[in-house]
């Protein structure tokens, strides 16, 4: 049986136990009648069973035959944690700098001696208070934004600012373009409010803006959304030319562009993000989870003028407002530079872990940005990213596959690796692992 093919059956048996048509309990074929009924030798039935339990997915019990498992959530989640304590997590990115559980201490301190404390136990305005409001438009003025009092909300954390944008702008059933890797969350929010997704391809540094222009001409799109500025998994800066030809598109065909922002302060000298130059049409979304703390569940969204009483209803449909302490200590932060030291201390940070990837993993194929806080590591044809994953998990090594990223019907046999989660040490001694296991299963 050609290589190609023998693959094709370990993949087509896979897909079919993570989509559920293969449930778990069910007995498979024996090896016998699987080689018979797809006419190859017996050894590489045999080969097959082994490659999907390497994988994690079947379990084969002595007399009884082959089983399909209750398949852990290996790159079915969205940036999973790691499993158990002793798990080193390369899934999920939290980066933290030096001293900032002494950074929280003193804010806490001065809020306790603030004179309006009280006020903190109180429902806020949905979209955050005035005075709040505008030290965040000033915050995002320093991205290049224009943003206002009456164009910025405060929302809980990027993932909260994507949902109820999808919620106060799109319809069930409306087509969403984005691209064939994106990020989870956005996936998650689009399920919830029954979105269509459609898969854009990458070309270069960016999506494929011919294919995303055919695809309006073919489908009644709604919406973009998009990660201009350091996206993940993939790591790329479009350049002002490509943002240029996107926001004639959706000029074109009346699209809102969706821009997440998350990991954009990582990516120095960047061109314009989208909502400097289409701010009649672009919904940007950001937060303080990466550049300052993930347990800081502040984040913001600047949109135009006339979308915002909307966007206000979907935030108190779901939070009402953010915790009033949190976006006091976030925009504290922001007004005496704290915010942007952090920022600085994490883009230091990320490129040193960069070189270090880099340097550990040497030969193997990477794409990343040199200041980001993940590598995507595309494998060779014959392997198979569930069996590497399984594999590093025995090692308690949690990693991401292709699985939560992908919106088309191909699923790239990749594995994202998190770098901002452990110390260099231990990440070091991850990363190693990491090259042996891909090397391993390779030859």
């Amino acid at each position: 049986m050609p290589q190609a093919r023998y693959k094709e059956l370990v993949d087509q048996l896979a897909a079919d136990i993570r989509a559920g048509r293969l449930r778990p309990g069910t007995r498979l074929p024996t090896h016998r009648d699987l080689a018979a009924r797809e006419g190859l030798a017996l050894v590489t039935a045999t080969r097959v069973y082994a490659e999907l339990q390497a994988m994690g997915l079947v379990s084969g019990e002595t007399g009884r035959g082959t089983f399909v498992k209750e398949a852990l959530p290996l790159g079915q989640g969205i940036d999973l944690h790691a499993w158990s304590a002793d798990t080193v997590d390369l899934s999920f990115n939290y980066p933290s700098s030096p001293g900032q559980a002494d950074l929280l201490r003193a804010a806490l301190r001065q809020l306790a001696a603030a004179g309006d404390l009280e006020s903190l136990l109180r429902y806020q305005p949905h979209g955050g208070r005035e005075h709040e409001r505008a030290t965040v438009a000033r915050h995002l003025a320093s991205r290049g934004l224009t943003a206002s009092v009456e164009t910025t909300l405060l929302v809980s954390g990027a993932q909260h600012g994507l949902t109820t944008t999808a919620m106060a702008l799109l319809e069930p059933g409306d087509v969403v373009a984005v691209d064939a890797l994106t990020y989870p969350g956005f996936k998650l929010a689009a399920e919830a409010n029954r979105l269509e997704l459609a898969s854009v391809p990458a070309a270069g540094h960016g999506p494929d803006l011919d294919a995303l222009a055919a695809l309006c001409k073919r489908r009644r799109v709604r919406a973009v959304y998009a990660m201009p500025t350091l996206h993940n998994p993939l790591g790329w800066v479009m350049s002002a030319r490509r943002r240029r030809e996107l926001v004639a598109i959706a000029r074109q065909h009346g699209l809102i562009l969706i821009e997440d922002a998350a990991y954009a302060f990582l990516a120095e000298g960047a061109p314009p993000p989208l909502a400097a130059l289409a701010p009649e049409t672009t919904v940007y979304v950001s937060s303080l989870s990466k550049s300052v703390a993930t347990g800081l569940r502040v984040g913001f969204v600047c949109a135009p003028r006339e979308w915002v009483p909307k966007l206000e209803r979907a935030i108190r449909a779901t939070t009402w407002n953010t915790p009033a302490t949190m976006t006091a200590i976030a925009c504290g932060w922001m007004e005496d530079g704290t915010v942007a030291r952090l920022e600085d201390d994490k883009r230091r940070d990320a490129t040193l872990r960069q070189g270090l990837a880099a340097e550990v993993l040497g030969r193997l194929k990477r794409i990343s940005h040199p200041a980001s806080y993940f590598v995507w590591l595309p494998l060779a044809q014959a392997v198979r990213a569930d069996a590497v994953a399984m594999a590093l998990m025995r090692e308690r090594i949690s990693v991401s596959t292709a699985h939560p990223f992908a919106t088309s019907a191909h699923v790239p046999h990749a594995i994202r690796l998190a770098l901002g989660s452990v110390d260099l040490a231990t990440l070091k001694r991850s990363l190693e692992a990491v090259a042996r296991v891909v090397a391993d299963q390779t030859y």
